[in-house]
């Protein structure tokens, strides 16, 4: 690995140069917006540390073995104009004054480039809380290399169930817990429920081996339409998954987890899905926060730097439908946020005004798996197999790339048996919880979790 500095310079020639940092929805969707708008008048560059954009909503899916993973790992190359300029790697300085940003390559390489324009969209990573054997036992969720891991994971706990004469261990091995009962909780919960009883049958376990446990200090998607908790809860409880209102995890051990209220629960899986927080790369920038965030205008623009823009999870972006409060760290924000962002960048290179963020809620889906899922599109409150259909649409509608390949997998996952082989890609070193921690000890039964931020 070398450390070898090498300078783009400021801009080029007579065209200015813009950089956005992060690939993830705001990243993603503010490169689009801009380069479509700007065309080959500006030098357009996007640092990120992957060739791809993540589809996140889907990524429960390839943890259940619905969808490989390539189906939601959407190129960059293939999907952005030829005029943008990828550069792969992770953002660790930006110099505000000097109007410019380092950034890290795969191998180790220092670079930096000079910005006219700068987006800085870097998403988020795991929230953790200081709860002893957290980021030791936990197993988080925010990409690929977690998903794929999951997935091995669980996989291999229905394996060594069967091949253990130990009763107690059994039941241990057949029992998830999730932590958090987000978007991201109560799907993976769902559609996990449903892979390991599938796994369970074959290999003559019978569905009632499967334990699914999710924990919650408040209710099922609580934030979002009563609607789509309940409804969620609904199929949940139906599917036997026992759902812990009101309840955390207090320890969390090789053996288990210990809750809040007392009990103790043998598990060699804990799933951490508790939210998240903003890219620790904000707090060294030097900005205003406001709750982690970057404080930004209406238009998105940073304050004492209208040549700084941010948008997406990094960004506290005023919420006009609740004055005083920020918008909330969702995909849909991040995504609407980033086109804006790009759209208000190349107007601002043009003197142009810039406009206003304002959100209109169109409603959410959830995909609770099998033919289930709960939405509200335009207020119209939708359950089971009507509201699958539309969390469906809205899916494919949503992504910028493989669709046909994605419902070919949804058409094979319908008809055929999920596959069940362990492919051992991705180690735990490779996952872990805590992102600001490089190096965190894990058991050698319950290793795992994440990326950094997806931009979103």
């Amino acid at each position: 690995m070398t450390s070898t500095e090498q300078d783009t310079g400021p801009t080029t020639g007579d065209r200015p140069r813009v950089v956005v940092v992060g690939g993830g929805f705001a990243g993603y969707h503010a490169v689009k917006a801009l380069a479509r708008s700007v065309g080959d008048t500006a030098d357009v560059v996007l640092v990120s540390p992957t060739n791809y954009f993540l589809y996140l909503p889907l990524l429960p899916e390839v943890a259940a073995g619905v969808l490989d993973p390539r189906r939601i790992s959407v190129s960059l190359a293939a999907t952005l104009p030829r005029t943008v300029r990828h550069a792969h790697g992770e953002v660790d300085d930006i110099d505000l004054a000097g109007r410019r940003v380092r950034w890290m390559d795969p191998e180790g390489r220092h670079h930096t480039v000079g910005y006219d324009r700068l987006v800085l969209a870097v998403g988020s990573v795991h929230k953790l809380m200081p709860i002893p054997g957290l980021s030791t036992y936990a197993h988080g969720f925010r990409g690929i290399p977690e998903a794929l891991y999951l997935r091995d994971h669980l996989i291999r706990q229905i394996d060594l169930a069967v091949g253990t004469d130990d009763e107690e261990e059994r039941r241990a091995r057949c029992t998830f817990v999730v932590v958090g009962a987000g978007y991201t909780g109560t799907e993976v919960a769902a559609q996990g429920v449903l892979f390991t009883r599938e796994l369970a049958r074959a290999r003559g376990l019978g569905d009632d081996a499967v334990r699914w446990l999710l924990v919650t200090r408040g209710e099922v998607l609580s934030g979002l339409d009563r609607h789509l908790g309940r409804t969620a809860e609904t199929v949940l409880r139906e599917r036997g998954v026992e759902v812990r209102t009101g309840e955390t995890v207090a320890e969390a051990t090789a053996d288990g987890v210990r809750l809040q209220h007392g009990e103790q629960v043998p598990t060699r899986t804990i799933v951490w899905c508790v939210g998240v927080r903003p890219d620790p790369l904000v707090e060294g920038v030097g900005l205003e926060l406001a709750q982690g965030r970057l404080v930004v205008d209406q238009d998105l623009s940073v304050p004492g730097h209208p040549e700084v823009f941010a948008c997406g999870d990094a960004a506290a972006v005023p919420d006009v439908e609740r004055p005083g409060e920020y918008t909330a760290m969702t995909a849909q924000h991040a995504e609407r946020q980033g086109r804006l962002a790009g759209r208000n960048v190349a107007a601002s290179l043009r003197g142009r005004r810039l406009r206003r963020y304002r959100h209109r809620d169109l409603g959410f889906v959830v995909d609770l798996g099998g033919t289930d899922a709960a939405a509200n599109p335009v207020r119209l409150r939708l359950s089971r197999l009507p509201a699958k259909a539309v969390a469906r649409g809205y899916h494919l509608l949503s992504m910028p790339g493989n669709r046909v390949r994605t419902a070919m997998d949804w058409l094979l996952d319908a008809v055929l048996g999920r596959q069940s082989t362990q492919l051992g890609l991705v180690r735990s070193a490779s996952v872990p919880l805590d992102t600001s921690s490089p190096e965190v000890p894990h058991h050698p039964q319950m290793p795992f979790p994440p990326e950094r931020g997806q931009g979103g």
